[in-house]
């Protein structure tokens, strides 16, 4: 279900804006400090109730306003959606699907499933674990519906062990209470995430074979790592590590520790890629997610690419976006050069052109 109206109030330099997209394909084009990195942050508030580019309110709403309002309708062929998020400077704030208030940004993701790509997530490959860890849990959640309630209750048992942990002096009854609990969800977690990455790896390789990243020889290759060492049952694990767990402060094994290893022959993808590379390998793992997760719900995810043309060729730009076409998922991307964003899509795929400039939105009409 694509996006069929966007409006933005007050956000950064959005005073007022709205655009009605194009069910596949829209460009955004303006200057440096237009705007147009402010729609898709506003497109993603819809989708998550949260920046991709801040995590404090102040800068996110305009100088001198209270708050902000993205408001956006989400239609098929049969019915439309009316959504809408609101945030203030006091840190309030409300969701709303059809008029009805929601308490989880969970319901949000449900109706409109994003993908984000930015400069940002080169973060993938060269930052710690949580960026990766996030990536495979955004996949869990979207196919797995019993996997949200799992990870919220591992949390929570994570979260009163490490406060446990961190007086030093403990009751070690009260700590099993919560050992318990952390390793009734973590095999659980670690099923559903090794299930899910058995079904993306194999897309992700396919993609990198069509990017052609030029690796000279060398494969790709990933691997999933659950946290803990595999050979060992977690509750026994819990139970064995108590004493380093105490003079440490936090609990060091487990599901929140995961993460998804990216090698290139022998090498960190991250160390052996160029910028240019990297991006690639970025886009084909975001693109084999969104392809996964239409296999197994049969939807679709809107995509939000920011600086399309950045660190790639025309060539690759066009294999880029031809794979987002196949992928038949609403998109917009986003540059400061018209040029770079023409005549790299199919020719019979929908565009609609948008010009942003001092805030204010308006559609072009294609030449």
């Amino acid at each position: 279900m694509p996006l069929s109206r966007v409006r933005v109030k007050q956000l950064r330099n959005l005073m007022d804006a709205q655009l009605t997209p194009s069910p596949r394909i829209n460009i955004v084009v303006g200057e440096n400090g237009s705007g147009k990195t402010s729609l898709l942050e506003a497109i993603h508030f819809l989708g998550s109730s949260r920046s991709f580019r801040s995590n404090k309110l102040k800068p996110i709403i305009q100088k001198g306003c209270e708050e902000f309002i993205v408001f956006g309708e989400v239609s098929d062929e049969k019915v439309t959606h009316k959504v809408g998020v609101r945030r203030s400077v006091d840190g309030s704030g409300e969701l709303r699907i059809d008029g009805v208030t929601q308490r989880a940004a969970s319901a949000l993701a449900e109706l409109l499933p994003i993908q984000l790509i930015t400069p940002d997530s080169f973060s993938l490959l060269t930052g710690g674990a949580k960026p990766r860890r996030q990536f495979i849990d955004w996949g869990v959640f979207h196919v797995e519906r019993s996997f949200l309630g799992c990870w919220r209750q591992y949390q929570t048992a994570l979260k009163q062990r490490n406060h446990l942990l961190r007086h030093g002096k403990i009751d070690h009854s009260q700590v099993l209470v919560w050992d318990t609990e952390l390793a009734r969800n973590a095999d659980t977690i670690d099923e559903m995430r090794q299930q899910y990455f058995s079904g993306l790896a194999p897309l992700v390789r396919r993609l990198v074979e069509v990017f052609d990243l030029g690796l000279k020889g060398a494969e790709l290759s990933l691997s999933y790592s659950r946290g803990w060492d595999s050979k060992v049952d977690f509750s026994e694990l819990l139970a064995q590590t108590i004493d380093r767990d105490v003079r440490a402060g936090f609990t060091q094994a487990g599901p929140h520790r995961a993460d998804l290893n990216v090698r290139i022959g022998r090498e960190n993808a991250a160390e052996r890629l160029s910028r240019g590379q990297q991006k690639l390998l970025v886009c084909a793992l975001k693109l084999a997610q969104a392809r996964l997760f239409t296999q197994k719900r049969g939807q679709y995810t809107v995509f939000l690419v920011d600086d399309l043309a950045a660190e790639l060729d025309r060539e690759h730009r066009k294999v880029l976006c031809q794979e987002l076409v196949l992928l038949e998922s609403q998109v917009f991307v986003t540059g400061i050069e018209y040029e770079s964003l023409v005549g790299v899509w199919p020719a019979n795929v929908e565009i609609k052109v948008f010009h942003v400039k001092h805030g204010n939105i308006s559609e072009s009409i294609l030449p």
